[in-house]
C-alpha cells in the first residue's frame, strides 16, 4: 500500500507557488526514495569481485559470503579484525548501567551487551 503525501499547509502552498521549495518537501522528496543513491549493496559488491575477478556470480558470490562469515567468526570469539589499508573490526563491551524511561521517568536497568565497532584505517581517510 502506498503512502500518500502529507497535505500542503497554507506557507507551502504559498511558497511553492513562487517556486521555492521550503525543507520540508526537499525531506519529502528523499523519504520517498528506495535506496540512497550512492550506497553499495551485496548484489552491487558481488558484481565488482566477478568483474574485476572475472570468475562466475557463483565464486562471487561464495567469496564475499566466505569473507564476511570469516569475520563474524572472529568477531564472536572477541577478536579484533584488522585489514590493513581499510580499517578493523572491534567488539565493544558496554557495562550494564541505570538509565531513566524518557515518557515515564522510571529508572530502569540496562543490561550489559557487545556491539561491533570499526574504525577506518589511515589509507581510507586519506582516501576521502
Amino acid at each position: 500500500m502506498a503512502r500518500t503525501p502529507a497535505r500542503k499547509t497554507s506557507k507551502a502552498k504559498a511558497t511553492a507557488k513562487r517556486g521555492r521549495a521550503t525543507p520540508a518537501t526537499k525531506a519529502r522528496a528523499k523519504r520517498y526514495m528506495a535506496k540512497p543513491s550512492g550506497t553499495s549493496d551485496r548484489n552491487h559488491l558481488i558484481g565488482l569481485i566477478q568483474n574485476t575477478t572475472g570468475c562466475s556470480a557463483q565464486r562471487a558470490r561464495e567469496t564475499l559470503n566466505s569473507l564476511l562469515g570469516t569475520i563474524g567468526a572472529s568477531l564472536k570469539k572477541n577478536q579484533k579484525v584488522q585489514l590493513p589499508g581499510f580499517g578493523s573490526f572491534v567488539v565493544s563491551k558496554r557495562r550494564a548501567h541505570k538509565a531513566r524511561n524518557p515518557r515515564t521517568g522510571e529508572a530502569i536497568w540496562v543490561k550489559a551487551s557487545k556491539s561491533v565497532r570499526f574504525r577506518p584505517g589511515r589509507t581510507l581517510k586519506r582516501s576521502l
